[in-house]
């Protein structure tokens, strides 16, 4: 099945972060995030967010796992998924999107799949699931 719909980012809140001791081209920064679905996706999710980024050459890349509560064309649980996505500064390189086997519960539990992220010209953001569950 494929679930889509937006999501507004209700909080984020920067974390500080260990210096690892090795000094790169571009600063790693530490965030927690939580956001707010809307469509066929309805809930919140709390997410951890760690990206390197440069801010001079818009390059970088970010690994985020999310904890969401919430339901998928009404079908109610929680389940987490990871997602990363790379920018060149000209657009995104690459991206990986899934749901974490065995984290479904409720409604959700057996859920399985990948999916993905966009945001428009206009700051819209869109997520959208391919997914199966049990039963």
């Amino acid at each position: 099945m494929r679930a889509s719909g937006t999501f507004k980012v209700a909080e984020f809140t920067p974390a500080p972060v260990p210096q690892p001791g090795i000094e790169t081209g571009v600063p790693v920064g530490f965030a927690t995030m939580e956001k707010r679905y809307e469509g066929e996706i309805t809930g919140r999710s709390v997410t951890l967010f760690t990206s390197a980024y440069g801010e001079s050459t818009g390059s970088g890349t970010y690994v985020a796992m999310e904890s969401f509560d919430g339901a998928l064309h009404g079908v109610s649980g929680t389940f987490n998924f990871a997602h990363t996505m790379t920018t060149t500064g000209r657009g995104t390189d690459s991206a990986y999107f899934i749901v974490v086997p065995g984290s479904g519960t409720g409604a959700l539990a057996g859920i399985t799949g990948t999916g993905g992220i966009v945001v428009d010209e206009d700051g819209t953001h869109r997520i959208w699931f391919e997914y199966e569950r049990a039963g």
